[in-house]
């Protein structure tokens, strides 16, 4: 990094090539501290406090959390602002159980047309996805799952489906979270899941589209029933026990 120039790659509201809308700033720092766990379900996020520390106008902080209540992260309540959404099992198994209907429809529409610079991408994600998992690193675990998803799904060709499906997976990413780190006690969900993805992979790249579709429903179907089974156990607040 050259002399003078402040490092900004931390700070999602730092834009100074302005290529971002305020509120969007907002909403990514938001969204951020949620699915990090910094603001736990029923946290109140007070417009006033967020625009000062984010150093906004309530403005693009109400727009933010539109935003956010549109990804099923927060909660909007007439005349007491919005809350951060509680984890819930039932949300759990409607998020996933709709993935599991949707994905695979994508998956078949797209697989036939990935190109080598697609497969090339994804030999990367899951090679990073490896390299974090064995140094014990979940910082990125979520991310990496949600863009290997939707790389695969790139030339479904279906934008509305493919919207919805990403609202799902940006709905999900908290839940998600949470089994990966849970799963770090125990190395062989996050084994699995490296070699479901991986096994996903290959199967695209030989030409296997149908064994690739059912094994995307039952990679999903099983992190619905890991999830469920880890919520079950949990306290109140959705932490793992």
């Amino acid at each position: 990094m050259s002399a003078g120039v402040a490092d900004t790659s931390a700070d999602p509201l730092a834009d100074p090539l302005g290529q971002r809308t305020i509120a969007a700033r907002a909403a990514e720092a938001l969204r951020r501290r949620i699915l990090s766990g910094e603001y736990p379900g029923g946290f109140a996020l007070r417009q006033d406090a967020l625009a000062a520390e984010l150093g906004a106008s309530r403005i693009p902080i109400r727009e933010a959390l539109v935003q956010l209540e549109a990804e099923g992260l927060v909660t909007i309540k007439p005349h007491r602002g919005a809350v951060v959404c509680a984890l819930s099992a039932a949300e759990a198994d409607e998020l996933f159980a709709l993935r599991a209907l949707l994905e695979p429809r994508l998956l078949a529409r797209s697989a036939p047309l990935l190109t080598l610079g697609d497969f090339a991408a994804l030999d990367a994600i899951l090679a990073e996805y490896g390299a974090r998992m064995r140094a014990h690193d979940p910082s990125r675990w979520g991310m990496l799952n949600t863009t290997l998803h939707l790389r695969l799904y790139a030339h479904a060709g279906q934008p509305r489906t493919a919207g919805i499906v990403t609202t799902l997976l940006a709905s999900a990413d908290r839940y998600t979270r949470i089994q990966l780190a849970h799963a770090d006690r125990n190395g062989d969900r996050l084994a699995r899941a490296e070699a479901e993805h991986a096994a996903l992979v290959d199967l695209c790249r030989e030409g296997a589209f149908a064994q690739a579709c059912a094994l995307l429903a039952a990679h999903i179907d099983g992190a619905r029933e890991d999830l469920l089974a880890l919520l079950a156990a949990n306290d109140e607040t959705g932490r793992p026990a």
